[in-house]
């Protein structure tokens, strides 16, 4: 079995009309790509939801709430694995003016997009990880109920 090296939260976010409230990435030199709110655990995280909401008001100065874990995902990462936890919620607020963090400070790591794109368009979506986006096509409905 393989150790751990990085463990993070993501948030398989929905607005009040059912979009997903994605992150679109676009670094010099590479295609865009889009991918879900959030990132890794810190030491002073109390849970995975308190990482996650940390990470949403971090990089979308968002509030959100009905979270359920809904999906995880393993990926080699060195010599390691990397996991990563996917919690479905519901958007409450966002304020673009409140994010925070140096991937906002640093021109260099690109540009961070907010984006909502509803399940029906998310095909022509370069969405990562890639299993990912078959997972919320696959459960569109139970997505869609929270």
């Amino acid at each position: 079995m393989r150790q751990i090296v990085r463990r993070s939260v993501r948030a398989i976010l929905l607005d009040k009309d059912g979009r997903l409230v994605l992150i679109k990435r676009i670094k010099p030199g590479q295609a865009p790509y889009w991918t879900t709110p959030g990132g890794g655990l810190e030491s002073t995280d109390v849970s995975l939801e308190a990482a996650l909401r940390r990470e949403l008001h971090e990089e979308l100065g968002a509030e959100a709430d009905q979270f359920a874990q809904v999906f995880l995902f393993t990926a080699p990462d060195g010599g390691g694995v990397s996991v990563q936890h996917f919690f479905a919620c519901r958007l409450l607020q966002v304020q673009e003016d409140a994010r925070t963090g140096q991937e906002f400070a640093d021109p260099s790591r690109g540009d961070y997009q907010l984006d909502r794109v509803t399940i029906d368009k998310l095909p022509a979506v370069d969405l990562k990880p890639d299993a990912l986006k078959g997972f919320i096509a696959s459960n569109e409905e139970a997505l869609l109920s929270l």
